[in-house]
């Protein structure tokens, strides 16, 4: 399996997706299809992406297809996140996120390493540096959760 896009909600939208374009390597561009959107594309430019969303915006099942309401901000926190490679090292993807004044810092999550970026200070991306990543693929496999856990 090959997640090829997700997507978020944010105070700055733009914003957001332009921070996220350099930790991908890549480029952050309007989302026309809903207003006040963004989408933030990796250096593979191969559809890999984040859509980032107003905190006002929902997506419904439309009468054919997807539709978007408007409403209210949600700013709650969430339990739903996401993991994402990066071409650049840790020092650079926590510079970034400093900009930007996210809290930042890096975690051992137990198979891996990961630099946990809080955009906007609401929502959590972990953000794996190269070595993080082949780190992540050698160990994050079923077999080694299942010994890890006992399972």
């Amino acid at each position: 399996m090959t997640l090829l896009h997700v997507s978020i909600s944010a105070a700055a939208p733009e914003r957001v997706a332009r921070a996220l374009a350099q930790i991908m390597g890549g480029r952050a561009l309007p989302f026309p299809p809903f207003p006040d959107s963004w989408i933030a594309f990796a250096a593979a430019d191969d559809g890999s992406a984040v859509e980032v969303y107003p905190l006002t915006h929902r997506v419904v099942a439309g009468h054919e297809t997807i539709d978007c309401e408007i409403g209210a901000p949600e700013e709650a926190p969430t339990f739903c996140h996401v993991a994402l490679a990066s071409p650049l090292p840790e020092a650079e993807i926590t510079k970034i996120a400093r900009a930007e004044g996210w809290q930042v810092r890096t975690c051992n999550r137990g198979p891996f390493d990961c630099v946990e970026v809080w955009l906007e200070n609401r929502l959590l991306i972990e953000v794996l540096d190269p070595g993080m990543q082949a780190d992540y693929r050698a160990n994050m496999t079923a077999e080694n959760w299942a010994a890890m856990f006992g399972m």
